[in-house]
């Protein structure tokens, strides 16, 4: 597995981020996001969206789940697993037909998914390092070989 540190020192870092990381990605693929409340995940999806041409605001799919996004260039799929308990209940939401569709699958909380996720998930761990800058995030990408 490779592994890649990067540092985040604002919102409009990671989402520079992202930009970079979405020239990689190939056309259907799935981005596991760990990491605390207010670490960047959903920052960094914003900034997916952004560089999708998506033009609707992002935000956490908490209470809903999942939220679509087919109006960029490409689909994305924005999961929020954290109101679940099991994968059972990720399964109860059609979560097989997603990681068959086109598209950009982002999950928060994907521990909730254990053994749901494919082999070639791209794992990315938001950490908000004891810092003097409150803005400050340390994400780590842990790629399959």
């Amino acid at each position: 597995m490779k592994s890649r540190e990067y540092i985040s020192h604002s919102p409009a870092d990671t989402w520079k981020l992202a930009a970079r990381l979405l020239a990689d990605l190939p056309e259907r693929c799935v981005l596991a996001l760990h990491g605390d409340l207010g670490s960047g995940k959903t920052c960094f999806v914003q900034g997916l969206a952004h560089e999708l041409g998506i033009p609707r605001p992002i935000t956490s799919p908490t209470f809903t789940v999942v939220n679509e996004y087919r109006d960029g260039c490409r689909p994305l799929f924005h999961f929020d697993l954290y109101r679940l308990a099991t994968p059972d209940d990720v399964l109860m939401l059609g979560f097989e037909e997603y990681l068959e569709a086109p598209g950009i699958i982002a999950i928060e909380w994907p521990e909730r998914a254990a053994g749901l996720l494919p082999a070639h998930t791209l794992h990315l761990y938001f950490q908000i390092p004891p810092a003097a800058n409150p803005h400050t995030r340390h994400v780590r990408m842990e790629q399959p070989s």
